[in-house]
């Protein structure tokens, strides 16, 4: 496999894929992810570990649909050109 754009495109696409296949209650609380885990004072600044949750949470509602259609396209691009 060539490193082109396509496929850089390609691993780009799978990792959003991972993270958006985690589930929160069956993997993240297991290793203290969880929603609960998050909370801080007034005032301080949050951590990487609180970051990273965020980023998570967020990729899973927002990249939800589009994700489908980016799937999508991979897929019909790969069953034409190989």
């Amino acid at each position: 496999m060539a490193f082109t754009l396509y496929s850089l495109i390609l691993a780009g696409v799978l990792c959003v894929n991972a993270v958006s296949v985690l589930h929160e209650e069956r993997f993240l609380c297991k290793i203290g992810w969880g929603v609960d885990q998050s909370v801080g004072g007034f005032g301080d600044e949050p951590g990487v570990k609180v970051q990273l949750m965020n980023l998570i949470r967020s990729v899973r509602t927002v990249m939800r649909v589009p994700l489908i259609a980016v799937n999508s396209v991979c897929i019909v691009l790969l069953l034409l050109f190989g």
